[in-house]
């Protein structure tokens, strides 16, 4: 597998209906600055659907990429190691910020297993079915994955990229419910970026203690490490220091931006598979939105490296697609305005009028010379 192949693949937004749209907007009338950011967005979604006017957003999804990694071994997390199926299942009755926030906003869930340290019987078959493996290895001494079950895990990916199309789904919410993944996100967007693990150590969603964050950092330094050996190579990356759950979100985001599928991200973990996407395909991030700026500095280090400016921030840390969630309403407004604000018609006798009275205006002038 090469994902350098998707650059082939992946084409922009369509730029002439981007160009429409904005054409379309100068005749609401409205002063050029009056929606501020709500323009843009409607822009972006309407060159991302190729239609003007933009057609407004029906069927979002909530898509979350689940597994626990070995790293967490190392008490790097606020979280147990090994309890991202908690995670789960208090997802799946209803009771975390996402989860409500979803049903708030009448947006259903997909949550998949990628690496789970659980056993399947205590979940849903629909969630479980594509499990890769039980955890990620720790990445500090050893690889998170085997090249098999890094391929494994991309493919599904990019086969749940193509469900989601194929169902109708014409926005996608993305996020993860992992334990460790901050520590992961933290080790490839340093690598990726060309920076020292101090610049990228985040206190995650739980907020660790100085001696957590210590550790923290440790095991991303040691982590980056064996990260630059295998920095030729996007599938090697993430069998070293990734886990089945960044290797099948990756996938995801390139077969989305393939079939031409907008996508918020959320946190640190979807930005870090965002910048893996991002170094296979340079166009993909034209069909990704960065929903919200989470406290973590290696988030602000990868969007910044995409060109990507987050559309909230509220200080959520939370997690599993929270703060993307909150972003999705602003996405949904801009798209509404655009498609529903009246437009002025040019008048069809007003230049020819208006030319009549000029060339009327220029005969008396010559007569009374």
């Amino acid at each position: 597998m090469n994902l350098d192949d998707f650059g082939d693949l992946i084409q922009r937004p369509d730029g002439s209906v981007r160009r429409g749209a904005e054409e379309r907007r100068e005749r609401t009338g409205l002063a050029p600055s009056a929606l501020g950011r709500l323009d843009e967005l409607a822009e972006w979604l309407s060159a991302a659907q190729s239609e003007v006017p933009v057609r407004p957003i029906g069927r979002p999804k909530l898509v979350l990429f689940a597994g626990d990694h070995g790293v967490a071994d190392l008490d790097v997390s606020g979280q147990p190691a090994g309890s991202a199926g908690e995670l789960v299942r208090a997802h799946l009755d209803g009771e975390t910020p996402a989860a409500i926030l979803a049903r708030r906003q009448g947006v259903p869930t997909r949550i998949v297993d990628m690496s789970l340290d659980c056993e399947r019987a205590g979940l849903p078959a629909e969630v479980t079915d594509l499990r890769v493996r039980h955890s990620s290895g720790r990445v500090d001494i050893e690889d998170a994955l085997t090249l098999h079950e890094t391929e494994q895990a991309v493919r599904a990916g990019m086969a749940l990229a193509d469900e989601e199309a194929d169902s109708g789904t014409d926005l996608v919410v993305l996020g993860d419910l992992s334990v460790g993944g901050t520590t992961i996100a933290g080790i490839l967007i340093a690598a990726l970026c060309g920076t020292d693990a101090s610049v990228v150590t985040g206190r995650g969603g739980a907020h660790i203690d100085d001696l957590a964050w210590m550790r923290k950092c440790a095991a991303i330094r040691d982590g980056l490490r064996r990260a630059r050996p295998a920095m030729g190579d996007q599938v090697e990356l993430l069998s070293a220091v990734g886990g089945a759950d960044f290797a099948a979100t990756t996938g995801f985001l390139l077969q989305c931006s393939v079939r031409r599928t907008p996508v918020i991200l959320d946190g640190v973990v979807s930005a870090a598979c965002a910048l893996v996407a991002h170094r296979a395909a340079f166009r993909a991030p034209d069909w990704w939105l960065a929903g919200h700026a989470s406290g973590e500095p290696a988030q602000l280090k990868a969007l910044d490296r995409m060109g990507l400016d987050p559309l909230v921030d509220h200080g959520v840390r939370v997690g599993a697609g929270a703060g993307a969630l909150l972003a999705l309403p602003l996405l949904r407004s801009a798209a509404e305005l655009a498609a529903q604000l009246p437009v002025r018609e040019p008048e069809s006798g007003a230049s020819t009028a208006a030319g009549a009275t000029g060339a009327s205006g220029a005969a008396e002038i010559l007569e009374a010379t």
